[in-house]
């Protein structure tokens, strides 16, 4: 089966010595439907290259806080984390999401490890700083061990990521999983030609977001402003897009956002929204 067709347009002199790489980020929607979880891990299983997946945590988390009687507070989509929330996540994101994927990967025949960021220093991190809005132990990233990853991948084990990371100074973090998948894709782009797709409930970028028919085949830079200053993007779309044309820029060699349900047809680019330069 034929997959990945594409060079690394934006980094021409890149030897790409590894090989070819797919990191999918698969959407909380997903996560929180058991039935579409485990056919999305069998497709995901069945791909025959080195492959990264990273994971939000979809409801579950929520769910838990208030059952625990933890207030939660969501600020543009995004959750302010405070000390109690921390626990919450990290148990539910790095805890039982990350370990039961892992294993329905493992019934699959895929060899795969779950890490948090913490683990092997996978990702360090810092704690947001904003002039206005405390966001709690929220992370953004500084820095992804690429050595550790490669070791993985090239004994041909899929690398499961939680969106929890580590400031290195003993500090937990908790880190948007659509950034840790740019990140993650563009520090691995020097070593493997990556292809990155988020994948979530949607058959991709939508015109119109009560059609699912029209998904937005491909889109650059200027289609993209022009539709923003138009006010015709989704607004939780936003940051995936800005996460997509953000890796691009950095030696990513495709992004294609799609329905999760399809994601061999979005590792073939036959469908979803493929996000290009041109």
């Amino acid at each position: 089966m034929e997959t990945f067709n594409h060079t690394n347009s934006s980094s021409p002199g890149a030897a790409h010595q590894s090989g070819k790489l797919l990191v999918v980020k698969i959407g909380g929607n997903i996560i929180d439907d058991t039935a579409k979880l485990n056919a999305f891990l069998r497709s995901f299983a069945s791909i025959p290259a080195k492959k990264i997946l990273i994971h939000g945590g979809g409801k579950l988390a929520t769910r838990l806080a208030e059952q625990m009687g933890v207030e939660q507070q969501m600020i543009d989509g995004r959750r302010i984390t405070d000390a109690e929330t921390l626990k919450i996540v990290t148990m539910v994101y790095a805890g039982y999401i990350n370990k039961n994927i892992v294993a329905q990967l493992q019934a699959n025949h895929c060899n795969a490890i779950g890490l948090s960021g913490a683990d092997g220093g996978l990702i360090l991190a810092h704690k947001r700083k904003h002039a206005s809005l405390d966001y709690g132990f929220v992370g953004d990233i500084d820095h992804v061990n690429t050595d550790l990853l490669q070791t993985l991948l090239d004994k041909d084990i899929a690398v499961v990521a939680a969106p929890i990371t580590h400031d290195a100074k003993g500090l937990l973090l908790n880190t948007n999983a659509d950034t840790i998948a740019q990140e993650i894709a563009t520090a691995l782009a020097p070593l493997y030609d990556v292809s990155l797709i988020y994948s979530f409930e949607k058959n991709g970028v939508l015109l119109d977001v009560e059609d699912e028919n029209s998904v937005i085949a491909r889109m650059n830079a200027s289609y993209y402003a022009e539709l923003k200053e138009k006010q015709l993007i989704f607004a939780g779309m936003i940051p995936k897009l800005d996460n997509a044309f953000a890796a691009l820029q950095k030696g990513v060699a495709k992004v294609i956002i799609g329905k999760a349900e399809q994601l061999q047809q979005l590792v073939d680019g036959a469908s979803g929204t493929t996000i290009s330069h041109e």
